[in-house]
């Protein structure tokens, strides 16, 4: 017998991973990535935290699929920030189903809490995920299973239902006493989670919206970098270190790169519709941010030339331009 697991990294699932496995059940964990789950690659951490317990990852990269049919047109709508939780969950849960077959596999498990999340984890929304992902008795959620209906492997005998457990709420105790139980080392602390429900990064994709088409590769842009809203509506984004910039390089069909050419410094994007002053000020702005003077004339590359600039006034100044979070 074999189950899929959504495995997000966190301890819940770790645990309802571990729960499972010790009944004898051959588990595969799958990890989503729809973009908005770390700033950096976590692979390596994910595959720490599993090989404490003896288990496979799968990671599938689900960004652009995610983008073009949840992110925008969530059937259950947004929590607080720009967090489509149910839709995404039952998206991902659909993803799962998808490869029982090919995995060899006979359900899903997930280490959902019921009561832990307002949004995603109250016993209504675990149905609508369900439902949304026609998964029906097919998935199991090992951390509260007693306090849910029971599922088809359950009643088929394929688990032991009086293994899995009834944990409901916030609390954390019986979630910390279970990793001293197994001797876990690697796990992640609560409090993290989706970028989606970061303010800033909720405020600068509603802003990008309010204003244009939202396009794919406005996923990095609002994730790195500092993000400027210029005196005629213009926008720019400039990285802040090294590894900024190696997020922010890639072609943006609406933006472009300010590259400077004789000094360090960011790189800068700023919108192809902006109005010339606002490119300008975006150019110096990229130079305010390098090892640059405000009275010395620079280079840079935009727009395909080379162009004299020199940097702004003063940080202070430019905070002005910085979008709220």
């Amino acid at each position: 017998m074999k189950a899929l697991a959504l495995f997000s990294g966190g301890l819940d699932s770790l645990l309802a991973i571990k729960i499972v496995k010790d009944m004898g059940i051959d588990v595969l964990a799958l990890h989503f990535n729809m973009g908005f789950g770390a700033r950096r690659d976590k692979s390596a951490l994910l595959r720490q935290r599993l090989d404490q317990i003896g288990v496979e990852l799968k990671i599938v990269d689900i960004r652009k699929q995610f983008f073009e049919n949840v992110l925008f047109k969530p059937k259950f709508g947004y929590g607080r920030y720009f967090n489509p939780c149910i839709d995404c969950h039952a998206n991902m849960f659909s993803h799962a189903l998808s490869l029982l077959e090919s995995e060899g596999a006979s359900f899903v498990i997930s280490g959902e809490v019921l009561g832990q999340r307002p949004k995603s984890q109250r016993a209504e929304a675990l149905g609508q995920v369900e439902r949304l992902c026609e998964g029906e008795g097919l998935i199991v959620r090992p951390m509260c299973a007693k306090l849910l209906p029971i599922t088809i492997p359950e009643q088929k005998g394929w688990i032991d239902r009086e293994k899995l457990l009834d944990i409901h709420g916030r609390g954390r105790e019986r979630q910390l006493q279970l990793v001293k139980e197994y001797g876990l080392e690697y796990y992640e602390s609560p409090g993290g989670g989706c970028l989606l429900t970061e303010t800033s990064v909720a405020n600068k994709i509603k802003d990008i919206q309010g204003r244009r088409e939202v396009v794919f590769e406005d996923m990095e842009l609002v994730k790195f970098g500092r993000y400027m809203i210029l005196p005629d509506g213009g926008r720019c984004v400039i990285a802040r270190n090294a590894e900024e910039n190696e997020r922010l390089s890639f072609v943006h069909p609406k933006m472009s790169k300010i590259e400077l050419l004789n000094c360090i410094g960011p790189l800068g994007l700023v919108e192809n519709s902006a109005s010339e002053s606002d490119k300008q000020l975006a150019i110096e702005l990229t130079l305010l941010y390098g090892k640059s003077e405000a009275d010395k004339n620079y280079k840079v590359r935009f727009e395909g030339q080379e162009r004299s600039a020199k940097a702004f006034e003063s940080k202070e100044k430019a905070r002005e331009f910085l979008i709220k979070e």
